[in-house]
């Protein structure tokens, strides 16, 4: 009697494998995108930034010294709707009653150049005031809102004069 062994058992079997999984490569992408993205982020920010306030809920705090008590105080706003915008401040609204102050052309888009100079008007009468609010239908065009801004913080064209830089978005 031969004794032999068969092939499966001389065969030695493949061990399987339990091995780790090698994340290294991964992480590796991982941290070349977020530098990427971090670096990418701060660089772009600053082309989109416009200054621009909120508005103020509550009285004003106790270290607030009232500038000047003798000049008139001015509380400018624009109103920008369908019809046109309203200009008024604390004491007086601009133009008719019910009736924009500036209407839009007849085209239908918003007379950014007769803002601008209203804007000025306002501006000679009070130079030292740098404050104006500015409020929107909820129909009102995000572009007409920015090119509103633009008009009321500083004039058009070749020269350009600061008017009323200090913006402050409200609700209307």
């Amino acid at each position: 009697m031969a004794f032999y062994f068969s092939r499966r058992k001389l065969k030695p079997r493949e061990e399987e494998e339990s091995g780790e999984l090698n994340i290294v490569p991964y992480l590796d992408i991982l941290m070349n995108l977020i530098i990427f993205m971090l670096l990418s982020i701060t660089g772009l920010a600053s082309f989109g930034i416009l200054n621009v306030s909120a508005p103020n809920y509550g009285g004003p705090s106790a270290a607030v010294q009232p500038e000047n008590a003798e000049q008139p105080k001015l509380t400018l706003s624009v109103l920008i709707s369908k019809k046109g915008y309203f200009v008024n401040s604390e004491n007086a609204i601009l133009g008719e009653a019910g009736a924009p102050t500036i209407p839009v052309k007849a085209d239908g888009t918003y007379d950014y150049e007769a803002l601008s100079a209203t804007m000025l008007k306002i501006k000679q009468a009070f130079p030292s005031e740098t404050k104006v609010i500015i409020a929107a239908d909820a129909d009102v065009q995000y572009e007409a809102l920015i090119a509103t801004m633009d008009a009321c913080r500083e004039t058009q064209g070749k020269e350009r004069h600061t008017l009323f830089p200090d913006v402050t978005l409200g609700a209307m």
